[in-house]
């Protein structure tokens, strides 16, 4: 019964926050990230970043994907 109660009074994680489809990135704000990532030799972010700028993927699917070596 404590439960009950308890959920009663709960507020959602997501009061008051933007929630739904986010705004896309634009021009500069893509260059910025890549010469940070550069800087600071972030190879796989970088490398994950720009696949998923070029092929317009989400994020889950490009940390599925795999490296192959032919």
């Amino acid at each position: 019964m404590g439960s009950n109660a308890n959920a009663v009074n709960r507020e959602p994680w997501n009061k008051g926050k933007i929630v739904g489809q986010k705004a896309p990135f634009k021009l500069k704000d893509i260059w910025a990230l890549r010469v940070r990532l550069q800087r600071e030799s972030r190879v796989r972010e970088l490398a994950l970043f720009n696949r998923g700028i070029d092929s317009k993927l989400r994020g889950s699917d490009l940390v599925s994907l795999k490296v192959r070596q032919k």
